[in-house]
């Protein structure tokens, strides 16, 4: 081999090994993507103290026994949802997790402080109302279905669900080892096993971001008998939400 053909290997090798040290440094900021909050009264919203950072949540108070946590997605301001939610589940106290970074939240997002974040919260709602629904929106269902096998919750609906981050990935980046650089995996196939209350899945018809396989196979991961996989019409990963079978299949679900 020529000393310019070597040299040239050895450039390459080191562009690449730069590129993935680039990705595994920045990683997270290719996965979280922090958004203000469109709601910001004082009478809407909830301070959770964490150790290590203040957590917000946007609330609708309800008394009873009936509550609802949603998780958004990885770009989402979920305090927009609560217009919508509260008429479709007027008996239902509900809350919606700003992650950290997000709508206020101090901290940095990652798997592990989400998590922390979302049984804080669950504990928090769990003692004013005893049956608790968890909602969980592409990244939110990794939280949601974490969540929810760890704690007594009453219903699960994923909506753009998947198995785990890492399938997601390795189709993104198909030149990078992503099983050995991914920090945050969200592996609900795993926790999906554990299952074993009401689960509805929503999947839309035309979604270009999670595909239907890693879907499927989180469907196959729950214990027989205990989830349910729907597809929403004419629907894709953004805009399922603006489709009637949304929140019409939530409904049949969580009013059960």
């Amino acid at each position: 081999m020529s000393r310019t053909l070597m040299s040239l290997v050895v450039l390459l090798v080191v562009v690449y090994l730069a590129l993935c040290a680039a990705l595994f440094v920045f990683q997270r900021s290719l996965i979280y993507f922090p958004q203000p909050s469109a709601l910001v009264s004082a009478d809407s919203r909830l301070k959770l103290s964490m150790p290590d950072a203040e957590v917000w949540v946007t609330v609708r108070e309800r008394a009873g026994s009936r509550a609802l946590i949603y998780f958004g997605g990885n770009a989402e301001d979920v305090s927009r949802n609560l217009p919508d939610f509260a008429e479709a589940f007027p008996d239902y106290a509900l809350y919606f997790l700003h992650y950290r970074g997000f709508g206020g939240s101090t901290g940095s997002p990652s798997e592990a402080a989400i998590a922390e974040d979302a049984l804080a919260l669950f504990d928090q709602v769990y003692a004013s109302h005893p049956q608790v629904s968890v909602v969980g929106r592409s990244l939110g269902s990794g939280v949601a279905v974490r969540l929810a096998s760890q704690r007594p919750v009453q219903n699960l609906v994923l909506v753009t669900p998947f198995n785990s981050l890492e399938e997601i990935a390795e189709k993104q980046y198909p030149w990078v080892p992503v099983k050995w650089l991914l920090k945050d995996r969200f592996e609900s196939g795993k926790y999906a096993a554990h299952i074993r209350v009401p689960t509805l899945l929503l999947a839309a018809s035309d979604d270009d971001v999670i595909g239907r396989s890693s879907t499927q196979r989180l469907f196959d991961s729950f214990p027989r008998g205990v989830a349910t996989l729907k597809t929403v019409p004419d629907s894709g990963h953004n805009s399922i939400s603006e489709r009637g079978e949304y929140l019409q299949w939530m409904r049949d679900v969580l009013n059960r």
